[in-house]
């Protein structure tokens, strides 16, 4: 089970007493490409993170495409912005894939952010509600990362959606003895605590080049395994659980209800179809309700306040290292 870290002391850690010295190689770092509407999303994190006051600035690893004015928007946010290459898997992969999924292996280049001794990943559509610094005193050697859920129908080509089986509930419906071990627990990878390393990041481009064509563990269902997969696979052995309040997947709100506490969740994921609060219109399936409404509402609120808006004297901009140029690793 996940540990209870909303109970632990590092929970009353104030943001202030964090080490002087630890300031500049930590950070939150997010990822974009594209020209589409998915930068509001990176904006509104930026001052989510502000409003918690959070003392580690946001770093966004932006492709090539991502248009200049929408990284002068970031730059204006306090965001350090920082462009990468673009990284596929392999051919026989890409065939099967849709576009999305074979740009989100390029997230792996933050594994070469090593100027930051740990940091921690969120997607571009999530939300921070309160302050998460206490997650980089978490102990190292670990990714740290929420429980996914395997009961939407995104997961029906997998065997836990035939069997009924949810590692969120895994007392409900036990995994048959028959058909042999239980699944290894698997993570959502929008949200996740890390350690840049080169070595680690050589090892995953390895990895990357051997990955066999295997059903799918997540939601492609022509077998390609999709980053998310990719990563669980890899940090099988060194994951570690972290309560859900940490990355709420909203489809948790009506499959899981009794393991979510509404007044204690810190990150919100506004993953589910028809929840992206930039075009949200309440009419997709689950999105009329009245949780996620709020959660909607608070983005926004979020996003529209501009006394939030970066200013060169805020923590998050005190604390943001200079930047070096390094000679990009391919």
């Amino acid at each position: 089970m996940a540990p209870d870290l909303a109970n632990s002391g590092m929970m009353s850690r104030a943001v202030g007493m964090a080490k002087q010295g630890s300031l500049q190689s930590r950070a939150y770092v997010s990822f974009l490409a594209g020209n589409g509407e998915y930068v509001k999303g990176v904006v509104g994190l930026a001052k989510g993170l502000r409003k918690v006051k959070s003392a580690y600035p946001l770093v966004v690893a932006v492709l090539p495409d991502v248009p200049e004015e929408h990284r002068q928007l970031l730059a204006s946010q306090g965001c350090i912005v920082r462009e990468i290459e673009p990284l596929y898997p392999p051919q026989n992969h890409t065939h099967f894939a849709m576009a999305y999924y074979v740009i989100n292996y390029s997230k792996l280049r933050i594994w070469e952010f090593v100027e930051y001794s740990k940091m921690i990943y969120m997607d571009g559509d999530i939300q921070v509600l309160e302050n998460v610094d206490h997650l980089f005193d978490l102990p190292n050697g670990h990714l740290y990362a929420v429980m996914d859920c395997f009961c939407e129908k995104t997961w029906s080509h997998t065997p836990q959606y035939r069997i009924g089986y949810c590692q969120q509930c895994p007392e409900k419906v036990r995994w048959p003895e028959e058909v042999g071990p239980p699944p290894s627990l698997y993570f959502n990878a929008g949200m996740f605590v890390f350690e840049p390393s080169l070595s680690t990041y050589d090892d995953l481009l390895n990895a990357v080049k051997t990955i066999p064509l295997l059903p799918s563990l997540s939601s492609d269902p022509n077998g390609y395994v999709v980053e998310q997969d990719f990563l669980n696979m890899f940090f099988e052995d060194i994951y570690k659980p972290i309560p859900p309040i940490y990355n709420l997947v909203l489809a948790m709100l009506w499959r899981h209800p009794e393991n979510i506490e509404i007044k204690k969740v810190k990150v919100v994921h506004f993953c589910a179809a028809g929840s992206k609060p930039w075009r949200y219109t309440g009419k997709e399936p689950n999105m009329d309700r009245k949780d996620i409404r709020e959660f909607v509402k608070k983005w926004w609120d979020i996003y529209n306040d501009k006394s939030l808006d970066y200013k060169s004297s805020s923590v998050a901009g005190a604390a943001r290292p200079r930047q070096r140029q390094r000679q990009r690793r391919r």
